[in-house]
């Protein structure tokens, strides 16, 4: 989109064609420049001096002096992992990175992760477990109109992506069809060729039965099956159990529905199976999401032009958010902190002993849950996150928040969990700082600067440059957004 001078000192929002959205925008997008000079707008720190006192304003020296001093406090007494990092997928490429280098070099501590554990990582680690990597599409968005069929898991694209809805409305004026799988009805499943009404959690058994199906009426392509796959006689085994009527009783879509499922992805040419956070937001997401990716398999819709098993992205840098360095687990371009050799890569761009790097840490709820205890994190800093509203047992987090020794949240606004807040950092806002973001299909976009920031506000690589300095390391964190960018692109080489 572009961004544009308005009346009255305001900025307007302008579509602009794009290869992945062709100029349609969200909500989100045609109101994102009301943001910018809101009234509500945070354009000084703010410190509270105790907790039962509210927050007032203070310099950027005081605040940071204030993070400071609270970083190395919670060190001295509790040891490195007493202070925490919690970061988001609407961060840039830049800020993903350089906050997963700031906790493990100037904090030296094991304790980062990001909300988009509570959307993407369900899939993340099914794609990692079939495919050996985790990535949102292996196709663009222009190739869904040339499948005959796609299945389309827990999205109502319409509503929530309603840019991405035209591919698919595309894929239909061709002939194709489109099944959508969702216990609501919703504008997307009223698009729908076949609308499978599912029982909320049922998710597995619904993957199972259509592969129960597919091997009956013979869909399953044995050739790609043993060429490209491994260990099918378990799923075989697993979907044998998943015959239609059981199906039917479990997750209530009836036998005919789950019938012509199958046949218009066994007798498609062409199929694509697609899931979001219906599927994933569960209990068992990973393995509802492993069993859709079987039945892709099964069927040989992978690997081939206008098919394949893909997950829809949600948040803003949902993809790029989670390469490099904000999961607990996970060192800069999927480099894992427990691999020596990944260790030994990212140690040498960073000028760090590999010894010195922390070990994996706790996953985004096993930290927030620790939150305030003994042998949990008792230092809090948050970045491009609302944990009070985002976080799952909302109530719970609130309780371990406000347990904290101490706790730093960067936004632009006052958010819930700001409130909490012993400091608050008035950030940057996306029209006013360079970045790169990388989008579901994979495509790293650059996002330009269109304006300077208000006087008073600082980006998030400011602020992480200056509290390194403050803690020892100030030369190994740029403050510039291109700095940033070439330093990723060697430890994620």
């Amino acid at each position: 989109m572009v961004l544009r001078p308005g009346t009255s000192d305001a900025w307007t929002v302008e579509e602009r064609d794009f290869p992945t959205n062709r100029g349609g925008l969200c909500q989100k997008g045609w109101t994102a420049a009301e943001l910018l000079g809101h009234s509500d707008r945070l354009l000084t720190p703010l410190i509270c001096d105790r907790r039962d006192a509210p927050l007032r304003a203070a310099s950027w020296e005081e605040a940071l002096d204030r993070i400071t001093a609270a970083i190395v406090r919670a060190r001295d007494r509790y040891g490195r992992d007493a202070v925490g990092v919690f970061g988001g997928g609407s961060l840039t490429n830049e800020k993903a990175y350089l906050l997963g280098k700031f906790a493990r070099v100037a904090l030296g501590t094991s304790q980062i992760d990001y909300n988009g554990r509570f959307c993407m990582s369900s899939a993340a680690a099914a794609a990692l477990k079939a495919f050996g990597i985790d990535r949102g599409l292996p196709f663009p968005l222009a190739d869904i109109p040339r499948a005959e069929t796609v299945l389309l898991i827990g999205s109502n694209l319409a509503e929530t992506m309603p840019p991405v809805m035209q591919y698919f409305q595309q894929q239909k004026e061709r002939g194709g069809a489109l099944i959508v799988v969702d216990p609501r009805a919703t504008l997307t499943s009223a698009a729908a060729t076949l609308h499978l009404q599912i029982t909320p959690g049922t998710d597995a058994a619904l993957a199972n039965g259509l592969l129960y199906i597919a091997m009956k009426q013979g869909y399953t392509d044995t050739a790609f099956i043993a060429e490209r796959t491994a260990d099918f006689d378990l799923a075989r085994q697993v979907a044998s159990s998943y015959w239609p009527a059981r199906v039917e009783r479990i997750t209530g879509i009836s036998e005919r529905a789950l019938q012509h499922a199958a046949k218009l992805l066994g007798e498609a040419a062409t199929a694509m199976i697609l899931t979001a956070r219906g599927p994933e937001q569960q209990s068992h997401g990973v393995n509802n999401v492993l069993a859709f990716i079987n039945l892709a398999l099964a069927l040989g819709k992978a690997g081939r032009p206008y098919c394949g098993y893909g997950c829809l992205t949600g948040q803003g840098n949902g993809q790029g958010g989670r390469e490099h360095g904000q999961k607990a687990d996970q060192l800069p371009g999927y480099r894992r902190l427990d691999n020596p050799a990944d260790r030994a890569h990212v140690a040498k761009v960073w000028g760090v002993a590999e010894a010195d790097l922390p070990a994996p840490g706790r996953s985004a709820y096993e930290m927030l849950d620790t939150l305030g205890t003994d042998g949990g994190v008792r230092a809090l800093l948050v970045f491009g996150s609302n944990l009070v509203v985002s976080a799952p047992r909302a109530g719970h987090i609130e309780k371990r928040l406000d347990a904290l020794d101490f706790l730093m949240v960067s936004d632009f606004f006052l958010s819930e969990t700001a409130e909490r807040a012993d400091v608050v950092l008035p950030s940057a806002q996306w029209a006013e700082e360079e970045g790169t973001m990388t989008n579901l299909e994979g495509r790293v976009i650059l996002r330009q600067r269109a304006m300077a920031p208000p006087a008073g506000v600082r980006t998030d690589l400011e602020m992480l440059a200056a509290l390194g300095g403050r803690l020892g390391h100030g030369s190994k964190f740029p403050s510039e957004p291109e700095a940033a960018f070439e330093e990723l692109r060697r430890a994620s080489a």
